[in-house]
């Protein structure tokens, strides 16, 4: 059979009341339950609350930050560094410990961590991931790694930018050690994931389900997975030989002891230019389900999106030297890393071609997750084509570190990465919990947060064109407007954060009860309860037609499978029924 589908849709398998109450959220008991969890769905549920609390003191940084920018110019900025709003040495600090935590211990672990221990073993049918202790000390490591990170903001702080730069960090006062120890721990955590990952992609997809008809998110997290492992580990020794080099004085980063900085920022580079698509391709993944399942037909280019998966985690590992082009590097080198920095925007743009191509003639429909995906597309896109300006030599000399880079990085990382993370939590809230929430103040706040992210950012992108540089503390009067007009735009973002906040805690206790599947979307883990039962599946499922084939089927909010009426093959009807030896009914809407 060309196309595939579940097995426990349509009442293949019977769902019983006590099932349904019984889940994995209330079955077994106990506080000792979940520290000591092995389920997928509840280590994803930890690291969401320990996600989200980083990502709250990363932002509250940034709004000090923001607003500390807002006084500086204009006359106002000598009577406010007398004032002391925040000195000199608190912003340097603020802005390494915002972008050290928004990075090590938001984004990079947000979807894999979340979404991806979540759903993943849903969408292949799997009783949980291949190794389930490995998950759970995963997690631990991260809190582990995480306790050092918040050591070095009581201890000091670092002033290093995030990157932690040598010869500086070797020189500087401060906690780097401890800050680089945390990032250093939190690698491995990083790696058990991607690990675990892998050996489950490839060893407990449900029987039918072959590489080319996995849902497109696994492919994501596969390729994700396969530079974690890889690149991670270059990060972890580079720490410990900064960590040696500040402690011991070894001489391999510090020219006074025979050492080269810029050998620093090659290894630094090639795992943090990567992890870069640690950060994105999750969320492009996410990408892929939300456009199918909100445009309700299949996906446009299957394979393509696969493989450029594949070839962008390839491609990142090509490109690091387009981060040096002012080190002194050759300028053959820079001529080579500018060409290849170009190749990433094609697989790049493969996917954003077949996304729009799957919505042409869809039936869309404008649900919270389906507005963060067009917040995702355009503002994906605008950080990905100001790359192509960076990545251009002559272009890149002017820019860098300017505040287009700051603009361009967060409409990648947060336009991107973090507009897919919002797109996805909502999309599969109904299901982590088995509650709705309110559409309208979704929509409310997934507005805010868009209007906000553009105020914010778009003029950093004027104000790096007109030689602005990034991480200063003061500035010229010419740049106030500028920098006021991006502090107001922060207090919109906020704004937006708390609109949501508010409502998702408020589904948790007073949302209505979600179906099976509120989307009507086709995939494996819309086909069980919501919340999923502790061993996600009653039985053994199997895949009878494609998670994407909304040309042949249809399932409504209870699982209930009908045959698309505009699927015309009636021998694929029948070899489908007999199989399944039972009839299905057609119908003509989703609702």
């Amino acid at each position: 059979m060309a196309a595939l589908q579940q097995a426990d849709v349509a009442g293949t398998v019977k769902t019983t009341s006590s099932e349904v109450s019984r889940n994995y959220l209330n079955s077994p008991k106990g506080i000792w339950s979940w520290i000591y969890t092995l389920d997928h769905k509840r280590i994803a549920l930890l690291y969401l609350f320990t996600v989200m609390t980083f990502f709250l003191v990363g932002g509250i940084y940034a709004l000090v930050l923001r607003f500390e920018l807002w006084f500086h110019g204009a006359g106002l900025q000598a009577e406010v560094m007398k004032r002391g709003l925040v000195g000199p040495d608190t912003y340097n600090q603020l802005f390494t410990l915002h972008g050290a935590i928004m990075v090590f211990l938001f984004i990079v672990p947000s979807i894999p961590a979340i979404i991806g221990n979540f759903v993943l073993p849903l969408m292949l049918g799997a009783k949980d991931l291949a190794f389930p202790k490995l998950n759970l000390a995963s997690y631990y490591v991260y809190l582990f790694g995480a306790i050092f990170c918040v050591y070095s903001l009581l201890s000091g702080g670092v002033d290093t930018g995030w990157t932690f730069y040598t010869p500086y960090s070797v020189e500087t006062k401060g906690s780097v050690i401890s800050m680089t120890l945390g990032a250093f721990i939190l690698g491995f955590s990083s790696i058990f994931t991607g690990i675990n990952f892998i050996v489950t992609i490839h060893k407990m997809r449900a029987p039918g389900m072959t590489w080319f008809n996995m849902p497109l998110f696994v492919w994501g997290m596969y390729a994700t997975s396969l530079i974690q492992v890889m690149a991670t580990p270059v990060l972890g020794i580079t720490l410990l030989l900064l960590i040696f080099e500040r402690a011991f004085g070894i001489g391999v980063f510090d020219p006074a002891l025979g050492g080269d900085p810029v050998l620093y920022q090659h290894f630094f580079w090639f795992y943090s230019h990567p992890v870069v698509y640690v950060m994105i391709l999750p969320a492009m993944a996410i990408i892929s389900e939300l456009i199918a399942t909100f445009s309700h037909k299949k996906i446009f280019g299957y394979r393509p999106i696969a493989f450029s998966s594949v070839a962008i985690a390839l491609v990142s590992f090509l490109v690091w030297g387009h981060h040096m082009f002012t080190s002194g590097q050759s300028e053959l080198t820079s001529t080579i890393f500018s060409f290849l920095t170009f190749l990433v925007g094609i697989p790049s743009g493969i996917k954003v071609f077949n996304w729009i191509a799957t919505m042409y003639r869809g039936s869309l429909t404008f649900q919270a997750p389906m507005l963060y995906t067009h917040a995702f597309l355009s503002l994906f896109t605008i950080g990905g084509l100001t790359g192509i300006f960076l990545g251009t030599l002559s272009v890149d000399i002017h820019l860098h570190d300017t505040y287009f880079v700051v603009a361009h990085f967060h409409y990648v990382m947060m336009g991107g990465a973090v507009m897919a993370f919002l797109g996805g939590l909502h999309y599969w809230w109904p299901k982590m919990w088995g509650k709705m929430y309110d559409e309208f103040w979704a929509a409310v706040s997934a507005a805010l947060i868009f209007i906000g992210f553009n105020v914010t950012f778009f003029p950093q992108f004027i104000m790096g064109l007109q030689g602005m540089p990034r991480r200063y503390y003061a500035y010229l009067d010419q740049y106030q407007t500028m920098h006021m007009l991006s502090t107001f735009g922060t207090w919109i973002l906020a704004l937006g954060f708390i609109v949501m906040a508010i409502y998702l805690i408020h589904s948790l206790f007073a949302g209505k009860p979600a179906p099976k599947n509120p989307w009507y979307a086709l995939g494996l883990e819309w086909t069980i309860p919501s919340p999923p039962p502790t061993e996600n599946f009653v039985g053994n499922p199997r895949m009878l037609w494609g998670c994407y084939d909304y040309d042949r089927v249809m399932m409504d909010k209870d699982g209930l499978v009908t045959f698309n009426p505009d699927f015309k093959d009636e021998h694929e009807h029948e070899k489908i029924e007999k199989q399944e030896g039972k009839r299905y009914e057609t119908t003509r809407s989703f609702n």
